[in-house]
Order: C-alpha cells, then sequence, then structure tokens
C-alpha cells in the first residue's frame, strides 16, 4: 500500500511511520518537515499536497494541537485555535482525501483519552477530540466505494510525559509504538466507523 502520514515528524507520526513502513510505502507531511509539506488548517495546501502524492491507499492523520488553559480564563480565540487546527485540519484532510484515495482506501484520524475521561484545564481538548470521533462515526455510514474511516484514541503518550503528565494525574501513559499497532489494526483490518481507544 501507499500510505499518506500527516504529522510523520512528531513522536506519534514517528512511531506510526516506523511500524508501517516495514511493509507499506510510507509518504511523509508536515509543516516543517517530510517528503511533502501541508498545513491542514489552509484548504489550499492540503489540495496541493494531494496533488503532489498522487492516488493512496491510505491516509493517516497524527497532527493536530489544542488549547490546554483554566476554563475560567478561556477566551473564544483560545478555543477556536484547537477547532481550526485539530479538528477541522483533520476533518478538511479526511473530507479532500477520500477524492484521492483507491478504491477501499482509508482514512485513519487521531483523538484522544480525553474525549471521554475530561481533565482540569482540557475543555478545548475534550470538545475537539469528542468532534473528531463524532465526525469519524457518521462519515463512515457515507463513505463510497468501499473507503473506510476510523479514529485511534491514545491515552497521554509515555515520550510526553514529562511535558504533559502534570495535567495528567492518575492517567497511565502508553507509548507510542503501542498506539502505532492501533493505526495497523485500522489500515490493514475491515472496520468502519470505529475508536481504537490504546489506554
Amino acid at each position: 500500500m501507499i500510505i499518506l502520514v500527516v504529522g510523520a515528524g512528531g513522536t506519534l507520526g514517528r512511531a506510526v511511520t516506523a511500524r508501517l513502513g516495514q511493509r507499506h510505502t510510507i509518504v511523509t507531511a508536515g509543516r516543517s518537515h517530510g517528503d511533502v509539506r501541508v498545513d491542514l488548517r489552509d484548504e489550499a495546501s492540503v489540495h496541493a499536497m494531494f496533488e503532489l502524492t498522487g492516488p493512496l491507499d491510505a491516509i493517516v492523520a497524527t497532527a493536530g494541537n489544542v488549547h490546554f488553559g483554566p476554563l475560567a480564563q478561556m477566551t473564544t480565540e483560545d478555543f477556536t485555535a484547537g477547532l481550526h487546527d485539530k479538528l477541522l485540519g483533520q476533518v478538511r484532510l479526511a473530507l479532500i482525501g477520500q477524492h484521492h484515495l483507491n478504491d477501499g482506501g482509508s482514512i485513519t484520524l487521531t483523538t484522544g483519552i480525553l474525549a471521554e475521561q475530561p481533565i482540569a484545564q482540557g475543555a478545548n481538548a475534550t470538545a475537539v477530540n469528542a468532534g473528531i470521533e463524532g465526525f469519524v462515526r457518521a462519515a463512515a455510514c457515507e463513505l463510497p466505494r468501499g473507503l473506510r474511516i476510523n479514529a485511534v484514541s491514545p491515552s497521554v503518550l509515555r515520550e510526553a510525559w514529562d511535558a504533559y503528565g502534570p495535567y495528567f494525574p492518575g492517567f497511565e501513559p502508553v507509548g507510542a509504538d503501542r498506539a502505532a499497532i492501533a493505526f495497523e489494526r485500522s489500515i490493514e483490518g475491515v472496520q468502519t466507523g470505529q475508536i481504537f481507544k490504546v489506554w
């Protein structure tokens, strides 16, 4: 298969690329690194990326930022930043990308444990991740040509624990290599509309 991994330069993206690259051809993409450059916040950039990649068998998104901060101090602008980056960025990738997939191809997005397990200062992350999961479940009902869409929802990554651990008291981190297995399941399996939890 030819698989596009957007966000391949990040911790999770590197693990997914390493695992899938053992058996498949990987095209990497990111804002500043990769075979092709893309900014998921910019529709023209996403279209330009797909013009360069050509037809694909699978699309993976491991990219997207959200806002962490106290609700009492959060502004609409803070909240909107996460919506435009991770939520709409991944949705944009899926909406445009479906037209560049071969029959039977798949899309795998990334959410996170906060979709179901909120934390202090994580209202934006919970809303964004839950939004992606809702999109995946609904989009799976309409995709044509045998196309599939799923999401992977990992807990906080062990490799990012130093930076994010204080936000996640009592949570068990998972290794990026373990989370990567769920992307393999999504791409090489048969299910659609699923949220593969790695908690």
